[in-house]
């Protein structure tokens, strides 16, 4: 992938922020918003001071990447789908830049039984949302992403996840492996092996990946 959608614009978030990350789509965005606070818009008369104006002007913010806000529209609208639908009202906001916090969501997916839906929700009902925020990811171009995750998912099986499936290329854009059916699961993920597996082979997913498959 090398056009500007193509660009991971995870993580299981990518994979994705995403919206995600900035998890606004975490349905109500908590610290980590995409957009920015607006300033207060209040009239008050000030004296013309034309070098101290000019002085502020060149502190205004920098206005962040057009393709920053699609990528974390697109992971707040998948957080928002994880609580509402996908069985976890506490899904964390994504951070600022729009990934998924995955030390928070592990967390929660380390707690019993909940585990098996913290990627894509509980009977895959957020996995169009996730698929959406993996494609907005941006700056990591999508084929460097499937080597990243093609690598990863050959490390599992290596380390006893033999099922883990390899991920794919869809027009252009990389799709994550794992589980090869959501709907019907060929391993535990929250079982000690995976853990085990999963801690091995993390240093082979791209930042911004983790949690994607």
């Amino acid at each position: 992938m090398t056009n500007p959608r193509t660009t991971t614009r995870l993580r299981l978030a990518t994979l994705v922020a995403l919206p995600v990350l900035a998890f606004s789509v975490a349905c109500g965005g908590g610290d980590d918003s995409a957009g920015g606070a607006k300033k207060d818009e209040a009239i008050a008369d000030v004296p013309d001071a034309p070098a101290a104006s000019a002085a502020e002007g060149d502190k205004k913010p920098s206005t962040p990447p057009a393709g920053k806000s699609a990528f974390y529209d697109a992971q707040m609208t998948y957080v928002q789908c994880m609580r509402a639908k996908g069985g976890y009202p506490d899904f964390p906001d994504p951070k600022l830049s729009g990934h998924l916090d995955w030390t928070k969501v592990n967390e929660i997916g380390s707690q019993p039984g909940r585990n098996k839906g913290i990627k894509g929700g509980k009977n895959g009902a957020c996995v169009p949302e996730l698929q959406a925020a993996l494609t907005a990811t941006p700056e990591i171009d999508q084929q460097k992403a499937y080597e990243s995750m093609l690598a990863h998912a050959k490390c599992m099986r290596d380390n006893g996840i033999s099922k883990f499936t390899n991920p794919t290329m869809s027009a252009g854009n990389a799709q994550p492996g794992g589980q090869p059916n959501p709907m019907s699961r060929a391993y535990e993920e929250d079982s000690p092996a995976y853990k085990q597996a999963r801690k091995a082979c993390e240093s082979k997913l791209l930042e911004g990946l983790d949690g994607m498959q």
